[in-house]
């Protein structure tokens, strides 16, 4: 396996994969250039092998590859539910390919010779957007976590608040008290560390809940 390299929280990579030593040299002269993180790879192979750390990344991926190719690199890193951003760059493309790589749901398609700063600009996008991504899936990781702390009854009565019913309501669906209704529907708030009724709905759409369907 490629030696792993440590990075400090808050840093990004640039992964690239690429079988011409040239590209790659250049490529991590202008990564680097800019103070840029980068691992160079000379085959889809090496790219597997290596123990990726948990940092915002993305992917410079040439199409045409000794071994396997860029495009069946890019299937694969969906099938196993990656999202890892994918800059395709090739000296050989044509419409085909790109449309294919571009359905597959890369992120660019630069064909070579490219502009130092169309790299560039390409590469802080696919970061940022890699980075975002991040952010809401942990996110959406703690708000499932506060939710599995909500006994079973608290979570069926916060599905019938975020949908706008009152405590009567809820208490004449669910056939409880109003109060006990209403002491649930407090223990839910205070789990899902939710201030307000619109905190809660949002908690709940980001977790997909809906009512209870009778």
């Amino acid at each position: 396996m490629i030696q792993r390299t440590d990075y400090s929280a808050g840093s990004t990579i640039v992964y690239v994969v690429d079988d011409d030593d040239s590209i790659r040299a250049a490529l991590a002269m202008l990564f680097r250039s800019v103070g840029q993180r980068v691992e160079l790879f000379a085959s889809t192979q090496e790219f597997l092998d290596f123990e990726r750390p948990d940092v915002p990344s993305c992917l410079i991926l040439d199409v045409r590859l000794k071994g396997q190719s860029g495009l069946a690199l890019q299937e694969q890193i969906i099938a196993a539910d990656v999202e890892l951003p994918i800059i395709f760059i090739t000296a050989h493309g044509d419409i085909a390919m790109s449309v294919k790589a571009m359905k597959n749901g890369a992120f660019d398609f630069l064909a070579k010779p490219f502009r130092d700063q169309d790299m560039l600009d390409a590469i802080q996008s696919a970061l940022l957007r890699n980075e975002a991504m991040r952010k809401s899936h942990s996110r959406t990781a703690d708000i499932l976590r506060r939710y599995q702390t909500l006994t079973p009854r608290e979570q069926e009565v916060m599905k019938y608040v975020v949908c706008g019913l009152l405590n009567k309501q809820i208490a004449a669906e669910m056939g409880l008290s109003e109060i006990t209704v209403k002491i649930h529907r407090g223990q839910a708030m205070r789990k899902m560390e939710a201030r307000s009724l619109p905190e809660l709905v949002l908690s709940a759409n980001a977790l997909g809940l809906h009512p209870r369907e009778e």
